[in-house]
């Protein structure tokens, strides 16, 4: 059982301090522990679990260490291949058109992605719909006005994402890797439960700040303190028969069905991955 303890919080807060520079430490131990959260909302041992950018394989370690089936997918090559050749059941395809079948993943599972998504909305309609019914969608991600909303130019994004994004690269000379309005995006919490509380297809079951101690959970109830204060956002659903009249509804809009581009294409695979040809 996940133990959200005070003493998890400062261990976990530490380990971030050391983000940029030991990028190894950080991401096995964030990796481990969100394998413990979600195993207390969903059982891992068999279940098939797709990680909507899962990036370089910290968290396909963690979670095939609890016995899922994973499945990770990421746009991005150069983040697949961080730690040398791509994992194991590895995709490269974009998170807002999923090339999965609807209804084919127990549990689908995305940490610190939305705030890089333009259509943050889209890629949790698509997360809902991929997830089989009484499945779980475990998403976390950043509120952008958070004291790390800018990731690497916080806190200057308080006085505006250009602006952070401008100053980082006079100062260091280079663009920031996480740029404003290109591969970063103002995103709230208020904004993740308003669109969750709007979707047919799903109920939340459950929001809290991912670092923060059990008691401290209260906090993404307060409008503009949620914001401020949880650092990292995480949101529970569990995915429902989502019909309306006999058809598939994908909260509130019609059904897609996604196809394989020549962007989404497996980087490794060692088994057929549901909805791939």
């Amino acid at each position: 059982m996940h133990s959200a303890t005070l003493a998890r919080s400062v261990r976990l807060f530490r380990a971030f301090r050391n983000e940029q520079t030991d990028r190894d430490t950080f991401y096995r131990e964030l990796a481990a522990d969100s394998a413990d959260q979600v195993a207390v909302h969903a059982p891992l041992t068999g279940s098939l679990l797709l990680d909507v950018g899962g990036g370089p394989g910290y968290f396909a370690d963690a979670f095939r260490a609890r016995g899922a089936t994973y499945v990770g997918i990421d746009p991005d090559i150069n983040e697949l291949s961080a730690r040398g050749e791509p994992g194991q059941d590895m995709l490269c395809a974009n998170g807002t058109r999923l090339p999965l079948r609807t209804a084919s993943v127990d549990v689908c599972y995305s940490s610190n992605v939305l705030e890089h998504v333009s259509t943050p909305d889209v890629m949790l309609a698509e997360m809902v719909r991929v997830t089989k019914p009484g499945g779980i969608v475990f998403v976390s991600f950043t509120p952008w006005w958070s004291p790390w909303g800018g990731h690497e130019t916080s806190p200057w994004h308080y006085f505006g994402g250009h602006y952070a994004a401008h100053r980082y690269a006079r100062r260091r000379g280079h663009e920031p890797k996480n740029r404003y309005g290109t591969s970063l995006f103002p995103y709230s919490v208020g904004a993740a439960l308003r669109w969750a509380a709007a979707c047919e297809d799903a109920t939340l079951m459950r929001a809290f700040p991912r670092y923060h101690p059990w008691w401290a959970a209260w906090v993404v109830r307060v409008p503009v303190l949620r914001e401020l204060v949880s650092w990292n956002a995480v949101l529970v659903l569990r995915r429902g028969q989502g019909r309306r009249d006999g058809a598939p509804v994908l909260c509130g809009q019609p059904e897609v069905t996604p196809v394989l581009s020549p962007s989404s294409t497996p980087v490794r695979t060692s088994y057929a991955v549901p909805g791939r040809p």
